[in-house]
């Protein structure tokens, strides 16, 4: 990967922040790929950026045009988050709750199935995709979450329905054909245990998509996410593409909390944990402060041991989440009070690196590519 072509996909896709809508093309035959598709993208050894989401920074997050844009724009790898619908199909949204990414307040026929449900211990109110079927999620739009952050995107309020896998599958063979290489998905298995109580599981409906898009194999551009660990140790027995452990700074897996196990995060993430991990995933994602926390002023500290430690038993490290809008910073890169304007992100992203990441989690993959670039000298 040379940093002309990189340089030329960035500004390509800085281009289409001026298109209104993006298409979505039939699905086709897939396609094969080098082996180690999502350590090494084209077949290189260099960091990878995943489109956190698409391209939210410049779309809303989960869409088509999101996806679309962030692979115009260079990377090879999107992150999508997966939850099902009443009738067994995957969508992508971030979380089940969906008042806060569509349009569903705005519909009469739906108000009575506004509801409050505890998932992961945390109350939510709002609709919720396991109470609508496909056909009733498709006749809803998408809008910004975080409006506050991204004024500029509530222009595409009201533009872009709710996706399947299966759509952003057909969309990754559509513009890889048409960009000349092979583009690739993280699906997200969001709060596998609270749908596994409801009897309607993610991970079956996951493995047969992979399945009949011929997938399931060790070289296919997939990587399989969880912030949970039983599900992906038996992903491990199910699958043959890459598992990707999430973590975070806080907190317990909920599938370890609902056992009764008292562990944590930090002990996933501890060298004995670690060990762990690697007897079944190939990656781990931590929250970004986990290997770089804030100091008492909220400036970037100094870096724990954790990608040494990862490292050491073979894990590569993928990071989430850097963004470029003040209040996702740290206070010392910030360029105003502004919460809409941006940061100095790549001093941010330049530390990381440095501390040795094997890509990261991105929502303005753009700038994310630029970052690389000058971390790589080229």
């Amino acid at each position: 990967m040379k940093r002309t072509r990189l340089g030329m996909l960035a500004l390509s896709g800085l281009a289409l922040l001026g298109v209104a809508g993006l298409t979505v093309g039939p699905a086709a035959a897939v396609e094969q790929t080098a082996p180690d598709a999502v350590a090494h993208g084209r077949g290189h050894d260099d960091p990878v950026i995943v489109g956190h989401r698409g391209a939210p920074g410049y779309r809303p997050e989960h869409t088509l045009a999101s996806y679309e844009l962030a692979w115009r724009m260079g990377v090879d790898f999107v992150d999508v988050d997966l939850v099902p619908t009443k009738d067994g199909q995957l969508v992508a949204r971030h979380e089940p709750e969906i008042g806060g990414t569509t349009d569903v307040a705005d519909h009469p026929e739906f108000a009575a199935r506004k509801t409050t449900k505890v998932i992961d211990g945390t109350k939510m109110t709002g609709w919720f995709t396991e109470d609508f079927t496909l056909a009733e999620l498709k006749t809803l739009f998408a809008k910004e979450r975080i409006p506050q952050n991204r004024p500029n995107n509530q222009l595409y309020n009201g533009r872009f329905r709710i996706a399947t896998y299966q759509e952003v599958l057909d969309d990754a063979r559509r513009l890889g054909r048409e960009l000349h290489r092979t583009l690739g998905t993280y699906p997200e298995v969001k709060h596998s245990t609270y749908f596994s109580s409801i009897g309607n599981p993610t991970e079956p409906k996951l493995v047969d998509l992979l399945n009949r898009n011929g997938l399931n194999r060790p070289n296919a551009p997939v990587a399989i996410q969880s912030f949970e660990v039983s599900n992906l140790q038996a992903l491990h027995r199910e699958v043959k593409v890459p598992l990707l452990q999430l973590s975070s700074a806080t907190g317990a897996p909920a599938d370890w909390v609902a056992k009764g196990d008292k562990r944590t995060y930090a002990d996933l993430v501890s060298p004995a944990g670690l060990r762990e991990v690697a007897k079944y995933a190939a990656y781990l994602g931590p929250e970004k402060a986990q290997i770089i926390p804030l100091d008492s002023k909220g400036n970037l500290g100094t870096p724990t041991s954790l990608i040494s430690d990862a490292h050491r038993v073979g894990l590569k490290v993928q990071p989430y989440t850097f963004r470029n809008e003040n209040p996702f910073l740290p206070a010392n890169l910030r360029s105003s009070d502004s919460p809409a304007a941006f940061g100095n992100v790549f001093a941010e992203e330049a530390a990381f690196f440095q501390a040795g990441v094997d890509g990261f989690f991105a929502d303005q993959p753009d700038t994310a590519l630029e970052s690389l670039h000058d971390f790589l000298g080229r």
